[in-house]
C-alpha cells in the first residue's frame, strides 16, 4: 500500500475518534468532566491531559527523536491539573494539532523510516498504528464516562439502541 493511501487512512481514523471525543465532551457538565469514579480511575480532564501528554510527546519531532521526550512529565498527566472547560479544550485541541501537523508532514520518502519510542524501534506504520490505537482506547473510556453520567440524557454517537433496522433500511436506500 503507498503511503499516501495509508496517511489518508490514519488521518481519517484519527479524525473519527478526536470527533468522537468531542462529541462526548459537549454533552457533559464542567462539573462532569471532573468526576473520579473512585481513587484509582481518571476522570474525562485526566484522560485528555494524559493525551495531550502523549500526544505533544509522541508527535514533536517524532521522525527524528524518540517519542518519549526526556521534558514528558507522564507521571504528573494522571494528577488533577486542569480546571476548567476552556483549558481541558485548549489541551485537546493542541494534542490533535500536534498529531495532524507532524502527519501532514510525512511523505513517501518517510515510508522506511524507523520511528523510536522509548527506544524501540518501530516502522512508520508500526509506530502510526501504535497511536491510532491508543488514542482509540482513551477516547472510548471518555465516551464511557460520558455516557454513564449522562443516562438516559445521553445522544449516541452511533447506531441508537433498538435503532438498527431503523439505520439500516435509511443507509441502504441512500
Amino acid at each position: 500500500m503507498p503511503l499516501t493511501s495509508y496517511l489518508k487512512s490514519a488521518l481519517h481514523q484519527f479524525q473519527f475518534y478526536k470527533n468522537l471525543g468531542e462529541q462526548s465532551l459537549l454533552q457533559v457538565s464542567d462539573e462532569q468532566l471532573f468526576f473520579q469514579p473512585n481513587e484509582e480511575s481518571n476522570s474525562i480532564s485526566i484522560i485528555v491531559q494524559h493525551l495531550w501528554g502523549n500526544m505533544m510527546s509522541r508527535w514533536t519531532n517524532f521522525l527524528t527523536e524518540d517519542g518519549e521526550k526526556i521534558w514528558r512529565q507522564r507521571d504528573s498527566e494522571f494528577e488533577p491539573q486542569i480546571t476548567t472547560r476552556e483549558s481541558l479544550m485548549e489541551k485537546w485541541n493542541e494534542g490533535w494539532q500536534c498529531v495532524f501537523k507532524a502527519l501532514n508532514s510525512v511523505s513517501d520518502t518517510d515510508m522506511d523510516r524507523i520511528i523510536y519510542i522509548r527506544d524501540e524501534a518501530n516502522t512508520l506504520m508500526e509506530a502510526i498504528n501504535r497511536q491510532v490505537a491508543h488514542y482509540a482506547y482513551h477516547v472510548g473510556q471518555i465516551v464511557f464516562l460520558a455516557k454513564w453520567m449522562k443516562n438516559e440524557d445521553w445522544s449516541s454517537l452511533s447506531i441508537p439502541r433498538n435503532k438498527s433496522i431503523e439505520y439500516n433500511q435509511r443507509k441502504m436506500k441512500a
